[in-house]
């Protein structure tokens, strides 16, 4: 799994929530820097959990970069502290898997159903 996110706090927080809801079943790389984010990425990425705003580079050039690159898209969580209309707005018709407001509950919840699905392989 990769995370993008331009917080360390957030970075870290995904971190600890991914290792520990599933212990040694996921191999974890965190990227503050959305440039060298992009360098790492390619097909072999089984999920990407990318923030939308941040500075030089923001989630929907990522995303765009991690398309050319051979990630499968359906592999790619936008996630944002934005409300989930505005997500929507911008990233429905990308082909991402799902994109999910950080702050909200039932969004964490759909989330974490998406997670569990997809670490069950």
């Amino acid at each position: 799994m990769v995370v993008v996110d331009d917080s360390p706090f957030q970075c870290a927080f995904w971190e600890a929530f991914l290792e520990e809801r599933y212990p040694g079943r996921a191999r974890i790389e965190t990227y503050t820097d959305p440039r060298e984010a992009v360098e790492a990425l390619g097909p072999d990425v089984d999920l990407l959990l990318l923030d939308w705003e941040m500075p030089g580079m923001d989630g929907r050039q990522v995303l765009e970069h991690a398309r050319k690159r051979g990630v499968n898209l359906k592999r790619v969580i936008i996630t944002s502290a934005h409300p989930a209309h505005e997500l929507h707005e911008e990233f429905d018709g990308t082909g991402c898997l799902a994109v999910i407001e950080k702050a909200e509950p039932e969004q964490q919840a759909a989330f974490t159903m998406i997670l569990d699905s997809i670490m069950k392989r």
